[in-house]
């Protein structure tokens, strides 16, 4: 089981076209059969997301995560197959899309029901974390409410 234990970004670039999300160590580690790994920059660093199609731009870079002397790579492939990551990524390009919808009233039905499942995901990984009693992921998922 994979799970996204951190993601955050070391900063953002943005312009017209492109959201660069460049990672750093710390900022990002996954969580692969209940051991941490870091992501560490041996290959790529960095998450290329479309401003208007809010598409992953770079899908084929590899991505490195050290536990100790163990290192595994993600494809970025691989890596958006984890509904984590997607909820993670989308936390921090959101502000930078190109849209002219502003609520919740004006998303088409697809976006809503995404939403909805979003939002559904997020309070039962809450409630899953009160029942471990696990109060950092209960804080860190609380955020996102």
């Amino acid at each position: 089981m994979i799970t996204v234990k951190m993601l955050r970004p070391y900063y953002l670039k943005v312009d017209k076209k492109i959201v660069r999300v460049v990672l750093a160590y710390q900022y990002f580690s996954l969580l692969i059969d209940n051991q941490v790994y870091q992501f560490v920059p041996l290959e790529a660093n960095e998450i290329l997301v479309n401003r208007r199609t809010k598409a992953i731009e770079n899908i084929r870079a590899k991505f490195a995560f050290q536990k100790g002397k163990d290192v595994l790579y993600k494809t970025m492939y691989e890596l958006i197959t984890f509904p984590d990551f997607i909820f993670h990524l989308h936390l921090i390009v959101k502000p930078y899309f190109n849209s002219s919808q502003v609520g919740l009233e004006q998303m088409n039905e697809v976006d809503r029901i995404i939403y909805e499942l979003e939002r559904k995901n997020l309070k039962r990984r809450i409630d899953h974390a009160l029942d471990m009693r696990d109060e950092a992921l209960f804080e860190e998922l609380v955020k996102y409410l």
